[in-house]
């Protein structure tokens, strides 16, 4: 569903020599849950960007769904994104909108048909356990439920996978519990989940496939090392 082969991906103002990801190679399969790891700066950023084809690598093939960032066209990377579910740390919600109007706004600027957009955006609601609060503004809404309709934006178009950039770096314990909650149900529906994360004390807690990145290599994939005790950064 999801190959890196032998990827590599240098920015143009980077210091020589310096590279955001170096021959990086992995395979995700339909429905896995993956956690992406390591300090700042390692490459998980950007190994996010080139999943939804909003960089290109430098080097290396990078397959998604059958689309390959070697052949794919512009139009092509709008019909990949509809299949995407992509979260980000800032839960970026138009804040004159309400929660449902958030979400629907995911359809309209598909062209859904209006007539299906209601049924879709309560169902995605439901999903993430804010029914209730539909009709709530983003300032009405604590900073869990928030990123609730962030993820309910995100899977409004049923995606075949969830990538999920730090999505509880701005939430407190107890909120990031229920945003991991959220997480293992929707990878429970079929759902492939990709994350990274700063949260070691999330990713040990887990049973989860564990990728670290450190200076832009894979410098451990629990798939090849399940004794591997993650060290703090």
């Amino acid at each position: 569903m999801i190959c890196f082969d032998h990827v590599s991906k240098l920015y143009p103002r980077a210091a020589a020599g310096a590279a955001a990801l170096r021959d990086v190679s992995f395979r995700v399969a339909k429905g896995e849950f993956v956690f992406l790891t390591g300090p700042s700066g390692a490459g998980k950023s950007t190994i996010l960007k080139l999943l939804y084809m909003d960089e290109r690598p430098s080097s290396g093939e990078v397959r998604v769904s059958g689309y390959s960032s070697n052949a794919i066209k512009r139009r092509e990377v709008a019909q990949l994104r509809r299949r995407l579910g992509i979260v980000f740390q800032d839960f970026g919600l138009l804040e004159d909108r309400t929660a449902e109007a958030n979400v629907a706004f995911a359809l309209e600027v598909i062209g859904t048909p209006r007539a299906n957009i209601p049924g879709r955006v309560a169902r995605a609601l439901t999903q993430v356990g804010l029914a209730s609060k539909a009709t709530a503004y983003p300032r009405e809404l604590s900073g869990g439920e928030q990123q609730r309709v962030a993820f309910a934006r995100a899977l409004v178009n049923d995606p075949f996978v969830l990538i999920a950039d730090e999505p509880t770096g701005n939430l407190d314990e107890r909120a990031t519990r229920g945003i991991f909650q959220l997480l293992r149900e929707i990878n429970a529906s079929g759902t492939a989940v990709i994350m990274a994360t700063h949260d070691l004390e999330l990713v040990r807690s887990s049973e989860y496939r564990t990728i670290e990145l450190n200076h832009g290599e894979i410098v451990f994939d629990s798939l090849e090392a399940p004794s591997y005790a993650l060290e703090t950064d």
